[in-house]
């Protein structure tokens, strides 16, 4: 992370991030059109999000969102009132560490970090650090099955990742049609798919995590009015309430975070 040009690649500027979202329906998958279908959305609601939060990673657990930030120097995990925005509770990181996705489970909270090979394990009460893991290449997304973790590393690959030791269980290779699609971001589990932010873009792909077929996606565009879109950066931040069937979505130093309902296209 001393490289400023390798934290560049992660930094998306305004303009390059407003023209991504101009085209975002194009995709990712080697320049051609999605194969599977792109739903819509509407807006149910929208709350407060802190605007200096670098979103990296989101869950709804009892009640309150879990969230992790990035940047070295600034990455934290934090509890989050949903319809406020107010910070509960909030863990620095070390400087070292840039932090990336997270998720719940259990009573433990575990988080990536982009470029250590290190997962950071915390009491989910607390978010007292109890622990850390060692995994290959980068860290990215991570969400959980209640059985296995599931990470992403930037590629087009979902790892199945003990949560005991944080040993590989296995991988699938994320495709839309025969196209692979690489990039893949914060992940939530919801009914059975996973659902991932795609980098660069404003799609969320909901994955087969079996087959890792694509089996749609869904197109954000249009969250954030031009005004708000000034000096944010990218859609990162998918959480899901089971009990109320709600989605949730936001991004990096965005100003609001949204409780949305998927429109499906029609045939």
């Amino acid at each position: 992370m001393g490289d400023n040009s390798i934290v560049k690649l992660r930094l998306i500027p305004p303009l390059v991030f407003l023209s991504s979202f101009l085209c975002s329906s194009l995709l990712i998958v080697q320049g051609a059109a999605p194969t599977a279908r792109v739903d819509s959305y509407r807006v149910v609601a929208s709350y407060p999000h802190d605007p200096g939060a670098f979103t990296q990673g989101l869950e709804f657990v009892d009640g309150r969102f879990y969230e992790g930030t990035g940047l070295n120097g600034q990455s934290t995990i934090r509890i989050v009132a949903p319809t406020s925005g107010t910070v509960v509770k909030k863990q620095a990181i070390d400087y070292m560490y840039f932090g990336e996705g997270i998720t719940v489970l259990g009573n433990k909270l575990y988080e990536l970090t982009w470029q250590n090979g290190t997962a950071l394990v915390y009491d989910a009460k607390t978010l007292q650090r109890t622990g850390e893991f060692h995994y290959s290449g980068e860290g990215w997304g991570l969400t959980h099955d209640s059985k296995q973790l599931i990470m992403s590393d930037g590629t087009a690959s979902l790892r199945f990742i003990d949560p005991a030791n944080f040993q590989e269980l296995g991988r699938i290779y994320v495709r839309d049609g025969a196209r692979p699609v690489p990039e893949l971001n914060e992940l939530e589990y919801i009914d059975g798919e996973v659902w991932a932010n795609v980098w660069r873009t404003n799609l969320i792909a909901r994955i087969n995590p079996t087959t890792g077929q694509v089996n749609s996606w869904i197109d954000l565009t249009g969250l954030l009015t031009p005004y708000e879109e000034q000096g944010v950066d990218v859609l990162n931040g998918i959480a899901y309430d089971a009990a109320g069937k709600r989605i949730f979505v936001t991004g990096k130093k965005w100003p609001k975070l949204f409780e949305i309902q998927i429109v499906p296209k029609s045939r």
